[in-house]
Order: C-alpha cells, then sequence, then structure tokens
C-alpha cells in the first residue's frame, strides 16, 4: 500500500495536532465577531509606536464600513485595497467583508498596464488605496468600471509626535514623507470615508447575515503556470479552514498573548492568512511594517519582539545577519514558518540559535489559501522536505501521462491536492478553472516526491523542467547545490534553446562582495554534488534577478532576462 493510500503521514502529528476537523458554516465575519467580544481591550495593531486594541480598531471598521456603504457598495459586490500593510488596510479588509461584499487585493506598486485587464476582469467600482498609487488608478477611470478612489495617507496612523516630525522641512524627513504619502486629487481621503459626513458612525452595521461558508471572501491574482494572471476566488470557508488548520498544527498558538510580524504584504495570500485573518482568530497583535526593510524590522525587533513570525527564507537570513552584525537579542519569537521558497537547513540553524524558537518550511498556493503541506512543528521536522500535509489534506502524486494513476513512493510526479481550503476556481474563467483540476483534485503544476512515511520533497515547477539530452534537469535541485558556494548570492537555473529543440542547462547568479565569476571553479564544484547532466553548462552574473514581492526568484522572468541579453549579445 502507497503513502497515499494508507496516508502515511498521519504517524509524524503530534499530539496536540488531530487528524481531523470540524469546519462547520464559519466565515471570517464569525471569528471577528468572536474575537471583538472576548479581546476588545487587547491590543490589535501597533505601527511605528502607534497601538490600537481591537474596540478602537472595530470602530474604525464600523465607520469605513457606513462610508462604503453610502458609496454603494453591497452584499456581492467587490472592492479593491491597494495599500501597503498598515492599519487602515486591516480597517478596511473587515469593513469591506461586514457588508457581505469581497475583498480585491492588488499590489500598490503595479503600474496601469499591469492592472488594467485585472480590473476589467473583476469590475470592482470602488478602490482603497495607497495615496501614492492613486495616480496609477487614476488612468483606469476611463476604461474600467472603477468610479471611486479612496486615498489613504498612512503617516495618519503613525503616533503624533512622528507626524509632527515629518513636517519638519529637513531633506531627511521630507525623504522620509516622500517615501509615505503623496498628494492624491480626485480622491475621497480615507478621513472623510471615517467621518460622520457620509456614513456616520457605522452603530447600525452589523455583520452581513446572507453570508455562509461558500460565499466568495477575497480574489487575489496569480499567474500559476500560464503567465496570465487570473483571478483565484477563496471563499470564506477556504480561509477559515486554513486558519483552523494552521492553528492546530502549532502547539499552544493564542494560549499566550502573541505578536505577528506584520512584514508580508497583505495583498499576497500568505500574508493576508498568517497576519490579517489569523491575527483575528487568535486575538494577536499585528505589528504592521509598510515595506520589509531590515531597518524597520530590526528597531521592531528591539522596541517590540515578535511572538510569531511568518516570512520566506530570505527574510529569515537578513534578520538573523542583521541581530548578529548590531548584537541585537531576538530571543523571544517563539515560532516561524517559512514559505515561497526553499529554506536552506543553515539558515534553521541559525535562527534557532539566536531566537531559541522553532524555524519550519512548508508550501502551499494562491489557490490554497495557501498553506497545504507543513513540516511538524516538532522533533518529526525534515530539513530540505515541504513536510506533510495539513488536517483534512490529501496530496497524491500523480504520473503526468496519466493523472489518474498514482506514482509509487519515492518517484517524482505532479503534485494534485484536495481539501477544504482548495478554492472552487477562477473568476469568470470556468475553462481555465475547468483545467486546473482533475477529478476534483486541485493541479498544482509542481513536480514532487512523496517517500513511503508520508514526506513530500518537492523537486520543480512542471513548466520550468529543463530537458536536455533526453534527460529531465529540475531547477531547484542545482539551485541547492549551488547555493552551497561561498561566492553565490542567489542563483536561479534555466534552459538556454538549443537549435534541436532541446535545452543547455545554465545557471544565472549574483555574487557576494568582492566574488570575481569563476565559470570553471564553479563547475568544479558542480560536478562534486551534481550528476554531469544537471552541472550548468555556462555561468551568468546578473547583478540582479527577478523575484516577486516576497523575494521568490521568478525563473520565468530571469529566462526572459536571459534571452535578451543572448540576443544583445549574440550569442
Amino acid at each position: 500500500m502507497s503513502a497515499f493510500e494508507s496516508k502515511a503521514w498521519l504517524q509524524h502529528y503530534p499530539a496536540w495536532t488531530p487528524h481531523t476537523l470540524d469546519y462547520g458554516d464559519t466565515t471570517l465575519l464569525d471569528i471577528y465577531d468572536n474575537n471583538l467580544a472576548i479581546n476588545a481591550d487587547k491590543p490589535a495593531t501597533w505601527f511605528f509606536g502607534r497601538r490600537m486594541n481591537y474596540g478602537e480598531l472595530d470602530k474604525l471598521v464600523r465607520r469605513a464600513a457606513a462610508g462604503l456603504k453610502a458609496f454603494g457598495v453591497r452584499p456581492g459586490d467587490r472592492v479593491v485595497i491597494m495599500l501597503p500593510n498598515c492599519p487602515q488596510h486591516i480597517a478596511a479588509f473587515y469593513a469591506v467583508l461586514k457588508l457581505g461584499a469581497s475583498v480585491v487585493e492588488h499590489n500598490p506598486l503595479y503600474t496601469a498596464h499591469e492592472l488594467r485587464d485585472q480590473f476589467k476582469d473583476h469590475g470592482a467600482r470602488v478602490a482603497i488605496a495607497w495615496d501614492k498609487a492613486a495616480p496609477t488608478l487614476e488612468k483606469l477611470r476611463k476604461d474600467t468600471d472603477l468610479e471611486t478612489i479612496i486615498g489613504v495617507n498612512m503617516v495618519n496612523a503613525m503616533p503624533k509626535l512622528q507626524q509632527f516630525a515629518l513636517k519638519i522641512p529637513v531633506k531627511k524627513l521630507r525623504d522620509s514623507r516622500d517615501a509615505l504619502t503623496a498628494p492624491a486629487p480626485n480622491t475621497v481621503p480615507w478621513e472623510a470615508l471615517i467621518g460622520a459626513a457620509i456614513g456616520g458612525e457605522g452603530e447600525d452595521i452589523v455583520s452581513e447575515p446572507s453570508l455562509h461558508k461558500d460565499s466568495p471572501a477575497l480574489v487575489l491574482y496569480t499567474s500559476g503556470t500560464t503567465g496570465e494572471p487570473k483571478g483565484a476566488e477563496l471563499s470564506h470557508g477556504n480561509l477559515f479552514a486554513n486558519l483552523l488548520q494552521g492553528k492546530a498544527w502549532v502547539k499552544g498558538l493564542g494560549d499566550q498573548d502573541e505578536r505577528v510580524l506584520s512584514a508580508l504584504p497583505l495583498f499576497h495570500a500568505y500574508g493576508m492568512t498568517m497576519i490579517a485573518t489569523l491575527s483575528i482568530y487568535i486575538g494577536a497583535e499585528m505589528v504592521l511594517l509598510p515595506a520589509p526593510k531590515i531597518p524597520l524590522i530590526m528597531d521592531v525587533m528591539k522596541k517590540h519582539t515578535p511572538t510569531w513570525v511568518p516570512g520566506v527564507p530570505t527574510l529569515y537570513e537578513r534578520i538573523g545577519q542583521a541581530a548578529e552584525e548590531q548584537g541585537i537579542a531576538i530571543k523571544g519569537i517563539r515560532n516561524a514558518f517559512s514559505g515561497a521558497s526553499t529554506l536552506p537547513t543553515s539558515t534553521v540553524e541559525k535562527w534557532e540559535r539566536l531566537t531559541n524558537g522553532l524555524l519550519v518550511e512548508g508550501y502551499g498556493l494562491t489557490e490554497t489559501s495557501p498553506i497545504l503541506v507543513g513540516n511538524p512543528m516538532s522533533e518529526a521536522r525534515r530539513p530540505g522536505y515541504i513536510g506533510i500535509p495539513f488536517p483534512d489534506t490529501e496530496v497524491r502524486i500523480a504520473n503526468p501521462d496519466n493523472l489518474d494513476e498514482t506514482q509509487p513512493d519515492g518517484v517524482e510526479g505532479e503534485l494534485l491536492v484536495r481539501g477544504p481550503q482548495v478554492f472552487k476556481g477562477y473568476l469568470n474563467k470556468p475553462e481555465e478553472t475547468e483545467k486546473s483540476f482533475h477529478n476534483g483534485w486541485f493541479r498544482t503544476g509542481d513536480v514532487g516526491v512523496m517517500e513511503e512515511d508520508g514526506f513530500i520533497r518537492l523537486v520543480a515547477r512542471i513548466k520550468e523542467v529543463i530537458i536536455t539530452g533526453g534527460f529531465n534537469v529540475y531547477p531547484a535541485e542545482v539551485e541547492e547545490a549551488l547555493r552551497e558556494h561561498p561566492d553565490i548570492e542567489n542563483v536561479a537555473v534555466v534552459g538556454r534553446p538549443r537549435k534541436d529543440g532541446s535545452e543547455d542547462v545554465v545557471a544565472c547568479v549574483t555574487l557576494g562582495e568582492g566574488a570575481a565569476l569563476d565559470p570553471d571553479g564553479l563547475k568544479d564544484f558542480a560536478r562534486e554534488r551534481l550528476t554531469r547532466y544537471k552541472v550548468p553548462r555556462t555561468f551568468y552574473h546578473f547583478e540582479h534577478l527577478a523575484s516577486d514581492q516576497l523575494g521568490k526568484i521568478r525563473r520565468r522572468d530571469v529566462h526572459a532576462d536571459l534571452l535578451k541579453l543572448l540576443d544583445e549579445t549574440g550569442d
């Protein structure tokens, strides 16, 4: 019997994690109202030192909901939020949900060109946006349904003393102010939205009673394996399921007062679940940072050390390095959960030495709310593996040539998944939705291996497999080996097209300070660790490798940059 058939992974569940959970018909508004009833006086947000409790946050939520209702937002509508992490972002998110509408999250740094097709797709009439992004949205009014732009000045959520300091006409302070805010003509100020003139105090606002677990709550755009952005529609039930699973995964999470480092962007599925919804569920304080910049993070570590740090490998590495260089103690961080890319063992060892806490790796996708798999938060964790399926989550390694066939243990194939956190489909794209499922299983587009005891190792994206000389080469495996070289800072392994339709394995690298590119030395290093056909034929030096908001290398974009370079040089 295979590991999938026997659910072999259940043997690794610690005592505190049930094999199955009761999800009921719970919505995000249920957990919001419950948290408010029991935690109104507890800290909710911390922003540059200014704190707000859950009762105060609720007043903002109600006023914002009343203002949005006055602008015509009704159950079933979609409202865009385009904000960095700030208290107004949290208030706006729950205000939209209060009205029975759903939130569409967009990166506030996106261009009008990047956003136009998405706005045409979701049809939102109202957007709550960073004032610096308002000019971008203004360009969308003429050819999309967008009517009302609500401009948010983050500075107004900062402590009064800092607000005053930013008004001083000194260049350094002026530069800081310019990075945080800008004039936003033709918008409704956030302060007006929550003011008495538009919607009033919002005392009559109650959670929309018609909502249920299958009601849409959030739309996030993802390119998946095709490169064309699609709106993944996540329901209240999807998002709550992942919260319940996550709380069951981490021993004691929420039993003590928790402070969540909110450096991951809320416009990303990972940040939204790990910060904006989990914090409400467990009554935690969100330590909000508008950008994951190390000076901001280390200031928090000194003044208001978090207990829960969701992040990505580069974030943990940079925090650990800064803590050592600056002599800043970061003990007190009890748990950390890493996603988005492979977590090096050396990063785990350093982090746990500096914090006396746990750091484990997990895996998921936007379409899965997002977490599917995690390493146990116990001695059973396994470096180099993404872990085992969450409660009530099934992962099957399918034969790419016959998805009905499950691969034998230890044999690679496509990860197919199902569980209560898996979305129902893409907005307005029934054909794309149909293609993304196979007999009820969501196709992740990732290649992985399940061992006989249920642990899963990720190998590559299907679209990124390099075929060279008849052999399949998985970039992640080659990258992991090359990252051990002391001169290599970061690396993306891609395929360089040959005339015969196959590809050469090549590596695009960034180097550490003072290092020089040594192709022969790097090849020798790789040959000691990899089968010969996996060793890159050529090494290309890049000053920067294309990455997403979380710092995850985007191989597709690096590949495009390489092809452009080859075209320019005539190679």
